[in-house]
């Protein structure tokens, strides 16, 4: 069996466990695409949407070498939480200059 048939079958498996997973919650759990099922939910509004779980074993990028870099989900993980920590500073800063451009006026007696 061929390295991509291996890991189709692996993520076909990880998506059949978390298939049986949901459906004890969730009447419906369907196949939508390769790798992908949905499933029909209601929001605390009643309104009714549907859920797409995704289910994906990466390959890895090529460098600007011809060369591959294989993916690595902890260092994908480390960089996503250092983006949330960067948006998060942003965020922080931007809020402090709008607290400062709103100063309480002087009273005037």
């Amino acid at each position: 069996m061929g390295k991509e048939n291996v890991k189709t079958e692996l993520r076909d498996a990880i998506l059949a466990s978390i298939s049986d997973f949901l459906r004890a919650t969730y009447d419906d759990v369907l196949p939508v695409k390769s790798g992908e099922i949905m499933f029909p939910c209601v929001d605390k509004n009643g309104n009714e949407l549907y859920a797409v779980v995704k289910v994906s074993i990466p390959r890895g990028t090529r460098n600007g070498e011809g060369g591959y870099v294989p993916y690595n989900g902890y260092d994908a993980a480390e960089a996503y939480q250092m983006e949330q920590d960067s948006k998060a500073q942003e965020k922080a800063v931007k809020k402090a200059m709008k607290e400062a451009e709103k100063r309480p006026k002087k009273k005037e007696e």
